[in-house]
């Protein structure tokens, strides 16, 4: 019911910078668990789209991330678990080859789920070939990725309206859902009694 109130209430105006961080799925999306939820960071939904001559591709991506996320950049945290001593990260990825962190439940239920949808002309292998590849762009971004605790899953849709090129597809793909995972990062709000990118980059 949820869903189909959604498709009802979508329209060609409901796009833009304002569809992003604590809507929808963003609601209750975190990242950084490593250390418990009280030490994760806000995060949310986000999306991102390039264009190359009448090629078209975007994502739409919740994130929702047993790990941190990273400016591809500087390699700097941008949000994820935080220390239990000051103001600095964690760093889940260092801190799992700690033997001491071995132990260390992690909470269930992480994932970060979207779609990458493009105007390109693809077949069903080569939709799904996308798919895979827009994971690399997941990957660029989330420290540890795809781990046993999340549920990564990326969907593609095809509209099929220009003759595209699989490797540039790919790429693509790859950084609209990088610029997607940063997007719901950044726009993100404080809520639930847990800081947001913003909030701890002051």
């Amino acid at each position: 019911a949820m869903g189909y109130a959604a498709c009802e209430a979508a329209s060609a105006e409901a796009q833009g910078d304002g569809i992003a961080g604590n809507v929808g799925a963003g609601c209750g999306a975190t990242v950084g668990k490593l250390l418990g939820m009280g030490r994760a960071t806000k995060a949310g939904i986000g999306s991102a789209s390039l264009r190359v001559g009448r090629l078209i591709v975007a994502a739409l991506v919740a994130v929702n991330a047993f790990g941190d996320v990273i400016d591809p950049a500087s390699g700097a945290i941008v949000a994820g678990a935080r220390a239990l001593v000051g103001d600095g990260w964690t760093n889940t990825a260092k801190a799992l080859r700690n033997p001491a962190m071995r132990g260390v439940r992690a909470l269930r239920g992480n994932t970060v789920i979207g779609v990458v949808a493009t105007n390109g002309r693809l077949d069903a292998a080569q939709a799904n070939t996308l798919a895979s590849a827009a994971h690399d762009g997941l990957a660029r971004v989330i420290r540890p990725s795809h781990t046993l605790y999340d549920g990564d899953t990326l969907f593609t849709l095809a509209t099929g309206q220009v003759a595209a090129d699989q490797v540039l597809l790919a790429d693509m793909a790859t950084e609209v859902v990088a610029g997607a995972i940063l997007n719901a990062v950044w726009a993100a709000e404080d809520a639930g009694g847990l800081p947001c990118a913003r909030t701890l980059a002051k």
